[in-house]
Parts: C-alpha cells; structure tokens; sequence
C-alpha cells in the first residue's frame, strides 16, 4: 500500500474545508495510508516586503523538507505541470510501478513555496490556471487524489 503525505502550511480555519479533506482522506485511505502534516507558517507583518517573504518561505521550506522524509515530492505551484485526473493517476501508479512507495504532495502558504523546495522536488504540479483559496486547493487536491486511486483501482467514482 502506498504512502500519500499531504504537507500544507497550516490548519485550516473553516470547519466545511476540515470536514471535506477528512470525508476524501477517509476514502483514500481505502487505497493508501494517508497522513496529513501541517507546518505553521511564518508570521509576517501587515504589508511585507520581498526581502520579508523570501525569508519567510526559506524557513517555511525547512520546515516542509523536515516533513517529507524519502519519496516522491510534488510541489504544487502555479508554474507546474496541469495534469488530468486521468494523467494523475497514471503518474501515481508508474511511481508505485516503480517501486516509490511514498508520495509526498506539498501546498504552501500563501505566498507560495521557495524555490530552493522547488528545486528539490521531482514534480511541480498546478491544478489549474485560476487562482483557488488554499483552503479550497487543499479539498481539490484530496479529491483528485482520491479520484485518481479510484481509476487505478476501476472504481465507478470516476466517470
């Protein structure tokens, strides 16, 4: 069975957000042992400056990386390749074909992930061209995943 980390700077705040990751986590873990680590992000003051954020997303990164172990991390940023659901779970099942038995999905705070994590992730993935509350990218993401071990496994989930 095939470990899935889903790390994401900080808790989310909305009770709806909590309880939909916790309904797609509760599937998923059907198909995968599933953890979800939740970093605290760096304070920042009212209007920061880039000298401020950049500062601020190093330390945020050391903080991911001290989460993710060994595997297989995709960073998930604006930059990154858009995927199908039918591409995700393609790529899921070759990692697992090839023998990487932890996948390691990182969203970042607000302002983003450094790019010194960037760098050291082997995937950099955006779930779309538009812009998504983090709260919400987080529940898309558990979704996707979700359904992407749906058609791995043929489970009529996925139409």
């Amino acid at each position: 069975m095939m470990n899935i980390n889903f790390i994401a700077m900080g808790k989310l705040k909305e009770s709806y957000f909590r309880e939909a990751c916790a309904e797609y986590q509760k599937r998923l873990s059907a198909f995968a042992r599933v953890t979800v680590r939740e970093p605290e992000p760096q304070p920042l003051p009212q209007n920061p400056s880039m000298a401020q954020i950049s500062a601020a997303l190093e330390r945020e990164a050391k903080d991911i990386l001290a989460c993710t172990g060994s595997g297989f991390n995709i960073a998930l940023c604006v930059e990154g390749k858009h995927l199908s659901s039918e591409r995700l779970a393609e790529k899921i099942q070759n990692l697992g074909n090839d023998g990487i038995s932890t996948v390691n999905f990182i969203v970042g705070s607000s302002f983003g992930l450094a790019e010194s994590l960037k760098e050291k992730c082997q995937m950099r993935m955006s779930m779309s061209e538009m812009t998504f509350p983090h709260s919400l990218a987080r529940v898309i993401l558990f979704e996707q995943v979700y359904r992407a071990f749906s058609i791995i496994n043929n489970s009529k989930y996925h139409k």
